[in-house]
């Protein structure tokens, strides 16, 4: 018991100790000494972590396919960028799902908040009117994830 204690106390004092302290007692099958309530959280936090990057990466995904369609002063000067931005998140977005492929699932649940969210901040970049853009989506999740799929360009 006194070891958990001071394993714990570790965790707030010097997080990198306390996961090499961690490591070497699950090396060595030391499990009675593992500070367990904080290696359970530290486990669901790497789950959410990925969460968080595909929630972003969808949402970055959108914003530069909505500028490449409807930010039509910008286009010329910004295309390339956007294509090589986009090409990014989702090379990220595939490489995440390759490790995790359960969490497609998830891409599902928010890909509208993702628009939404998207929509708000290409409105704000871009100065158009938020009535330029489709109050939905402008692509379903496996147009959005294929690498040859892009929008027309609005005229």
């Amino acid at each position: 018991m006194n070891q958990i204690s001071h394993e714990a106390s570790l965790y707030d004092r010097d997080y990198h100790l306390w996961v090499m302290a961690t490591v070497k007692h699950l090396e060595t099958g030391d499990f009675e000494a593992l500070d367990l309530e904080n290696l359970i959280a530290e486990v669901l936090g790497l789950a959410a972590m990925d969460k968080r990057e595909l929630r972003n990466l969808l949402r970055l995904s959108f914003e530069h396919l909505l500028m490449w369609q409807y930010w039509e002063a910008e286009t010329e000067r910004n295309r390339g960028y956007w294509l090589g931005e986009i090409a990014n998140f989702l090379m990220e977005i595939r490489g995440i799902l390759m490790d995790s492929p359960s969490l497609k699932n998830y891409l599902s649940e928010i890909f509208d908040d993702c628009y939404e969210d998207a929509l708000k901040i290409v409105v704000a970049k871009t100065e158009l009117p938020l009535d330029t853009f489709p109050e939905k989506a402008i692509a379903n999740l496996e147009e959005v994830l294929d690498e040859n799929w892009f929008p027309p360009v609005s005229k």
